[in-house]
């Protein structure tokens, strides 16, 4: 329930707060007075799109602001939570505002949000019924929305059953269409896989190895040059072959230890100088011992395994160029393409098993769609019957609203139904669709009697009317206004009417209120009762508010409503 609104600079209101609460709310004023910006106000709290032209001419934004008494555990409360606002005990408040540059910013429950956390809130807390919903009430889409509310819980639970095979068949016939389709493509594809694989498999490359196989061509590629920098090392080091009777290192080393040994006699510091030569002695005679085995390891026959390397190398390089640039990326591909090739590989099997799926749900559905009919038949009868009295009441007492559920051939999201929804003017006439054999006036009241009639069974916390009393007046307007009354009974129903015979009924009567001053026209909101009531009474009669036979008869109208 809405306990409040504020509004600031949208439309012509500069700033009105209008105190709402339960039971049935009138608001009235005159034309142009701003009556459309309240309900476009509550509008923008339920997540209606934003229209720059709406912010008060002159003004940076407008603002809107809601208070809402809510169930503190129920399904608008979690939704909040899950938007990350909050609740004050059982109040929840909702605001949006709208820039002059046409920016929207929301705020739920003290946080910012997107508009679409409000229009799922909307859904939940109200209903909006409007000259628009009128002709909205003409299209098939709507009549069966509306026979499907008054259906019950059965019939909403099997619907949500019926949903939920019915969106899981059309996924695996989508599927099942798509491989059927693909079928030569991809037997295609699995074949290329098929033989990709079979080429890297056969090469077999490891991880590193070309890097690997680079190094050891570069050594095979320069054998020479390095048996022949070896030897020469090895000779300059320690010439045991030497015929020449060259020095070399180790010869030299030893020289010169023997040198220093004859006189280390002599000086103490000349001792740790012998063991460092003798040191570099061992030393260097590890290295020729290591370039000795260097030379015995090199290939001699280097050249044919250089040719082999090089035929393999040639092949991880064609594979490397074949699959995505680098040979981990080969590899890596016989990975994925191995699970791609298994996947194609099972279409058989896979069309099998969905050919089989799918038939199944085709045939639940069809089951599912036929209990479906057959609530909404059931519930069709009883709605022509309840909405056929409403009219009744409604100074509609020789109409007949007849409800038709009709099959077509395809299933849809909704079953297999088609409703209309006709009405029989008076006896002997054949009853028509709505979008042809109702005028204006007619759907108004055909639109109230069937919401009384649903909120019944399905209530609806908040009902908005604006102009539902369009293309009505005299008695027919004083039975719209009982009719409000009673459903303002179970629910909080805000009516924007410019009729005295609804407002009457009202037990909340606001006005908006249009001050001029110059060229800028400023509109508040007032709250009435007693004389200030009976005035705006009588100007909605007569346009006269001080008229003495309007205000009599106003008075007279708002003792009625009070029998009813």
């Amino acid at each position: 329930m809405i306990e409040e609104l504020s509004i600031r600079d949208l439309g012509v209101i500069a700033e009105a707060t209008l105190p709402l609460g339960p039971g049935f709310t009138a608001v009235t004023g005159e034309t142009g007075a701003g009556k459309t910006m309240v309900v476009t106000a509550l509008g923008l709290l339920l997540g209606e799109r934003a229209d720059a032209g709406t912010v008060r001419q002159g003004q940076r934004q407008s603002w809107v602001e809601g208070r809402w008494a809510i169930d503190p555990d129920g399904p608008v409360a979690e939704r909040v939570r899950d938007a990350g606002g909050d609740l004050d005990g059982t109040e929840l408040i909702l605001g949006r505002s709208v820039s002059a540059e046409g920016r929207s910013r929301a705020v739920v429950g003290g946080r910012g949000a997107p508009a679409s956390v409000l229009a799922d809130l909307g859904g939940e807390l109200v209903v909006v019924h409007g000259q628009s919903d009128q002709v909205r009430l003409r299209s098939a889409g709507a009549q069966r929305d509306a026979l499907d509310r008054f259906a019950g819980a059965e019939f909403a639970e099997t619907l949500t059953g019926y949903r939920h095979v019915f969106h899981r068949w059309q996924s695996h016939q989508v599927e099942l269409d798509q491989l059927l389709a693909e079928k030569d493509r991809r037997a295609a594809e699995a074949g290329e896989l098929r033989a990709a694989i079979a080429e890297i498999e056969a090469i077999a490359p490891a991880r590193g190895e070309d890097a690997e196989l680079a190094e050891r061509a570069e050594r095979l590629g320069n054998l020479e040059e390095l048996r022949l920098a070896a030897a020469s090392a090895r000779e300059l080091l320690s010439a045991e072959d030497n015929t020449d009777d060259l020095p070399d290192a180790v010869a030299l080393l030893n020289s010169a230890r023997r040198q220093l040994e004859r006189a280390a006699v002599h000086d103490p510091a000349l001792p740790p100088l012998v063991e460092s030569i003798a040191n570099a002695e061992f030393l260097v005679a590890d290295i020729v011992a290591e370039l000795s085995g260097y030379l015995a390891g090199l290939d001699t026959d280097g050249a044919r395994e250089l040719e082999n390397l090089q035929g393999r190398r040639a092949q991880l390089i064609g594979l490397a160029r074949k699959y995505a640039g680098g040979l981990d990326e080969a590899i890596d591909f016989l990975d994925t393409g191995s699970g791609r090739l298994a996947e194609l590989d099972s279409d058989s099997e896979r069309i099998d098993q969905l050919a089989a799926e799918t038939e199944a749900d085709r045939l639940l559905a069809d089951e599912c769609a036929a209990r479906l009919s057959t609530l909404r038949r059931a519930a069709a009868e009883s709605l022509g019957i309840a909405v056929t009295s409403e009219l009744a009441a409604l100074a509609m007492p020789d109409a007949r609203l007849v409800v038709e559920v009709e099959d077509r051939e395809e299933l849809s999201s909704t079953g297999r139904d088609t409703v209309r929804i006709l009405l029989q003017p008076h006896a002997g006439a054949e009853p028509r669709a709505l979008a042809r054999g109702a005028s204006g006036g007619e759907l108004s009241r055909v639109m109230l009697a069937i919401e009384v009639v649903i909120n019944a069974v399905d209530p609806v916390p908040t009902f908005i009317f604006d102009e539902v009393d369009a293309g009505v007046g005299g008695a027919a307007a004083i039975e719209i206004g009982r009719r409000l009354a009673r459903l303002a009974e179970t629910a909080q129903v805000i009516v924007v009417t410019h009729l005295a015979q609804v407002a009457a009924f009202a037990r909340n009567h606001l006005t908006v209120v249009k001050d001029s001053d110059g060229a800028v026209t400023a509109s508040s909101v007032r709250q009435l009762d007693g004389d200030a009531r009976a005035a705006e009474m009588a100007r909605l009669l007569s346009g006269l508010p001080d008229s003495a036979s309007g205000l009599e008869h106003a008075r007279e109208l708002m003792s009625l409503a009070l029998v009813r």
